[in-house]
């Protein structure tokens, strides 16, 4: 058997390598394509394109990750089929479980290893780009860089912070906005915003249903204000300052991330979008043996369809595992579901179909 893990295991890796640097170069490209535009506008140099799109790699090779294993899995799976190889183990007296062993192993090292490339490599990357895009793009283009950034926070100062849940470029408009007004490191006042538009001629931000909360030095609440109308906010930022200076939960590895979300909780902002987030970059990492668990049963079961059926409803099969991670991820952001079980929602259900699905197919 130890030839045979090791023969199914080669096969595997020489397409998920070589699916994995068809990927990139894709990305690459699209990304290139998409904004060629603001870099012509910015006048960036080919070096820093260079740059940029070199620390976009990481990123890149995380989002392509999934889509190589599934088309891993199912190549080398139908390629066993096709040439009775398969079948010819089974004949041996191997079971469907023994030969799924080598993949599903595999699967699971990369899900651990694609946790800690995201932790180590990929926030790094991640964090430079943005400085490329400040140093080179934003600050010589008139267009913000990104039509909608979520989960934002700003530290203007040590005694003035901002925490945004979503900013709309286009329309300059914030949505779930937290203002804090520190003294001493401790929060002595903040307003809450249900959203707030900059206007332009006034240059300043009109806030809509608010709340303007003083806290006590010893930390509890001493006065709050309600209010349903609208006011401008003297604030010393502006729409650009989101674009060039916005922290993402991306540009922070998972440590760095769990220290962030302790800073935002004592500073009285609501954690619950990054708490989702900080569990995500656990769960996210285990879609590859998700995809395993779902393409494999279906090609082994299909001696001669496997290949084509395995591959368009594995296919099938992550889109709607994207779409049910999105539903789980965004009842986590409403408060509906614990941030935990909401980032693990997709991974539960499509795990535990993978499991019937492997074990229903024949032996």
């Amino acid at each position: 058997m130890k030839n045979i893990d090791l023969y199914i295991i080669r096969q595997f890796s020489w397409i998920l390598i070589m699916s994995l640097i068809t990927f990139l170069v894709l990305f690459v490209i699209m990304d290139l394509v998409e904004n060629l535009d603001r870099f012509i506008d910015a006048d960036a140099p080919v070096r820093v394109i260079g740059m940029y799109y070199l620390y976009s790699c990481p990123w890149f090779v995380k989002i392509g990750l999934p889509m190589a294993v599934l088309i891993s899995t199912v190549s080398a799976t139908g390629l066993l089929a096709r040439r009775n190889e398969l079948t010819a183990m089974k004949a041996s007296g191997i079971s469907l479980y023994r030969i799924a062993t080598p993949l599903i192993a595999s699967a699971i090292i990369i899900s651990i290893a694609s946790f800690f490339f995201d932790d180590q490599v990929v926030a790094k990357g991640n964090k430079k780009r943005h400085l490329i895009e400040q140093e080179h793009v934003i600050r010589s283009s008139k267009k913000p860089y990104r039509a909608r950034k979520r989960n934002i926070f700003l530290q203007k100062s040590e005694s003035f912070h901002i925490a945004i849940d979503r900013y709309e470029a286009k329309q300059n408009k914030a949505t779930g906005v937290a203002l804090q007004f520190l003294q001493d490191g401790q929060l002595v006042k903040r307003i809450d915003a249900n959203w707030m538009a900059w206007d332009e001629e006034k240059k300043a931000w009109t806030a809509h249903t608010f709340a303007v909360r003083e806290f006590h030095p010893d930390g509890f609440e001493s006065k709050v204000h309600f209010s349903r109308g609208d006011t401008l906010l003297s604030v010393n930022f502006g729409p650009m300052d989101i674009s060039r200076e916005a922290i993402s939960p991306e540009e922070k590895n998972y440590s760095q991330l769990k220290i962030f979300i302790e800073e935002l909780a004592d500073s009285g902002i609501d954690t619950t979008r990054w708490e989702v987030n900080l569990q995500a970059k656990i769960s996210f990492a285990f879609t590859n043996l998700i995809v395993v668990l779902f393409s494999f049963p279906l090609v082994a079961t299909r001696r001669k369809s496997g290949l084509a059926f395995g591959a368009g409803m594995s296919l099938f099969v992550i889109l709607g595992y994207t779409a049910f991670i999105r539903f789980g991820q965004t009842l986590g952001y409403k408060g509906i579901l614990e941030p935990v079980l909401a980032a693990w929602l997709g991974n539960l259900v499509f795990s535990f179909g993978g499991i019937l699905l492997l074990l229903s197919a024949r032996k």
